[in-house]
């Protein structure tokens, strides 16, 4: 009498099951497109293909760049995205587009697609930026005829990839939810239908965790420069229980590191948006400054996209590259 196979991964109806659910949800897969293909379009494009999605493109105005290309080449092709060549190719391939790109061109962004969008697209706006700036983007994309989506991303990308949390506002919040429905995203639509409410959120959770960023900054220049660094987050530990600040340290470092120009743009956005209600951005300006500082020095360049290892190696390279620029001046 035969018995059911029961290998690793389950038996074998499991199998089968699971099997049949993936091709169920590649035969019910919308075309979707990513506007920018950095690292949080690439991480959700991975976690998409993952998850079922079997028609992702992409187009980034970098594609081609020297530095950059190899890059987002290597990302499409592990994530099994096609790359187009122009916001026109993009938007007559996909019905639903991401538009994952950097604060400062989220608008640019909408302007470039917004003479090839139609009313069968879904415009999901991604990007960092203020609730003013989200409501200029969705009359763009509005009066070209498609349908905006609000979202705000409320983690980072990277580990959690398309099931990175966001909060979605807008009209067209609730299609939006369901054509994404069989990739089982997290994604929670605010009872406003008020355009740049998300943003909102997002922008107050910003303040502190971008300027957070910015504080360890400056204690782990300190700290290293002082050799006090060991004591000092020793002391925090003591302070505050159940956080690993020296593990803390490595992982914010890491990531100014590596994405301080891109955070000094959100913060500036931050800084707008305090300003619009009558609120005084001496902190989110501050650090919009100290993470542009890390730009500047070009840390990015010099440890490359993983960033350095630890916040002494940070300290050491910012060290090093203001130092630098101080003797060349």
């Amino acid at each position: 009498m035969s018995r059911p196979s029961t290998g690793v991964g389950g038996s074998g109806v499991e199998r089968e099951a699971e099997a049949v659910r993936q091709e169920d949800v590649r035969s019910r897969s919308p075309r979707i497109g990513f506007i920018g293909f950095g690292e949080a379009g690439s991480a959700m494009a991975a976690g998409l293909a993952g998850a079922g999605a079997a028609r992702l493109f992409a187009y980034d105005i970098q594609a081609g760049a020297p530095d950059l290309g190899p890059i987002i080449r290597a990302r499409a092709a592990q994530s099994r995205t096609t790359l187009v060549e122009s916001p026109a190719a993009l938007d007559a391939a996909c019905d639903v587009l991401l538009s994952t790109v950097t604060s400062s061109s989220a608008l640019e962004a909408a302007v470039q697609h917004a003479p090839f969008l139609q009313p069968r697209h879904l415009y999901a706006d991604l990007n960092s930026v203020s609730p003013a700036l989200k409501r200029q983007i969705a009359d763009v994309v509005s009066r070209a005829g498609a349908r905006f989506v609000e979202a705000a991303v409320m983690a980072p990308v990277p580990p959690h990839g398309h099931r990175v949390p966001m909060l979605l506002c807008g009209p067209a919040a609730s299609a939006f939810v369901e054509v994404m429905r069989p990739f089982e995203m997290r994604l929670e639509v605010l009872d406003s239908a008020v355009i740049g409410s998300a943003a909102a959120v997002k922008m107050c959770r910003s303040i502190v965790v971008k300027g957070l960023e910015a504080l360890m900054v400056e204690c782990a220049l300190a700290g290293v420069a002082f050799g006090a660094d060991e004591l000092v987050f020793a002391s925090l530990n003591e302070s505050f229980p159940g956080i690993d600040w020296k593990q803390l340290a490595d992982y914010m470092t890491g990531r100014v590191a590596v994405h301080g120009e891109r955070r000094a743009r959100e913060m500036e956005e931050v800084a707008d948006t305090l300003r619009a209600i009558g609120v005084d951005p001496i902190m989110a300006e501050a650090a919009a400054r100290r993470q542009q500082r890390a730009a500047d020095a070009g840390l990015r360049a010099r440890f490359g996209v993983e960033g350095p290892r630890t916040y002494r190696a940070f300290a050491e390279a910012l060290r090093d590259a203001e130092g630098a620029g101080v003797r060349s001046s």
